[in-house]
């Protein structure tokens, strides 16, 4: 009865000192990993948009007509992917540059991020803080939040530039068994946390860049990088929940009805060492004839930061 007693009190105390060892190794990974300070650094004219579902960061500069700048929807993703054409871009425009819900330095709510919440969000911010028919660019995921909006509401988005839209074969996965399974784990309070910073570590954040972001790994900084890092982190890691809405594949939606029915002006931008462009390019054209497209020579997922001189030359072009 005391070897009982004396195993159930060393499995308690094991378990305990196991909890107690994973909190404080969350707790130091997202405190240091906001040490830098990074995405605070360009917070002239920035401001706060108070949605429903929780507060969004933006910045709005320059004078001209208006453009809404969207980031890729990643757990490191951040309105900083725009950060080398704001300027340029705003000797011509009233640019907007927001960070979605979930990422960045906005809000990052406990709930499940679906692409009509993406949807709404977008169809809010210009009604209530552009105030006009604006025109947009979207990289990847995120492309496919501004080809619904365009469908659920025309008078919302002017010109669509994509940068590296989303393969629709991607964009038409549904939630299994398996990825309702990931998404309970990452949502859970302490392993939850716990997978998701090594998921989003600052290893795995380099290597986004440097395998698939940029064609050139020696264009990687540790300014991006640091950046982007960070942007996982920020609100002490409730990233995990876009995250988790991400690998259950709740944020997909099938928008191919959606390319066929949309007026707007599409101009799709794409990386040419880009796994899949050609094919990704071709789909999209195919389902709206009208869609024109070029590729961008030495660059991968993020021409803007990687390729920006010739994302400037071909957005003065198109808007």
């Amino acid at each position: 009865m005391k070897n009982h007693k004396h195993k159930l009190l060393t499995m308690s105390l094991l378990a305990s000192s196991t909890v107690a060892a994973i909190h404080v190794i969350n707790k130091c990974i997202n405190t240091s990993a906001l040490i830098k300070n990074m995405l605070h650094k360009d917070a002239v004219e920035s401001d706060i948009y108070h949605w429903k579902f929780g507060d969004i960061y933006y910045t709005k500069r320059g004078t001209g007509s208006p453009l809404l700048l969207i980031h890729d929807l990643t757990a490191f993703s951040n309105g900083q992917e725009w950060c080398t054409l704001v300027e340029s871009l705003s000797k011509k425009h009233t640019v907007y540059c927001l960070d979605l819900l979930g990422c960045g330095r906005s809000q990052k709510p406990q709930i499940t991020y679906t692409n009509f919440l993406y949807v709404q969000l977008l169809t809010d911010f210009t009604k209530e803080v552009i105030k006009e028919r604006t025109d947009v660019a979207a990289t990847g995921l995120s492309a496919s939040f501004a080809i619904m909006t365009c469908l659920n509401n025309e008078d919302v988005f002017g010109k669509l530039m994509l940068i590296n839209p989303t393969d629709l074969s991607v964009l038409n996965q549904i939630p299994t068994k398996q990825s309702k399974i990931a998404k309970f784990l990452l949502e859970t309070p302490l392993i939850g946390t716990l997978i998701y910073n090594i998921l989003t570590n600052k290893s795995t954040t380099e290597l986004y860049f440097t395998e698939t972001a940029f064609y050139n790994p020696f264009h990687v900084n540790s300014t991006i990088t640091d950046t982007y890092y960070e942007s996982a982190h920020t609100e002490k890691g409730r990233g995990k929940y876009l995250q988790a809405s991400i690998s259950g594949r709740y944020i997909y939606n099938n928008i191919a009805h959606a390319l066929k029915k949309v007026n707007n002006s599409i101009f799709i931008v794409g990386g040419a060492k880009e796994e899949g462009i050609d094919a990704t390019m071709a789909l999209y054209t195919s389902l709206n004839p009208s869609i024109e497209s070029e590729k961008v020579d030495k660059s991968k997922h993020l021409p803007q930061l990687e390729n920006p001189e010739k994302i400037l030359e071909l957005m003065n072009i198109f808007f």
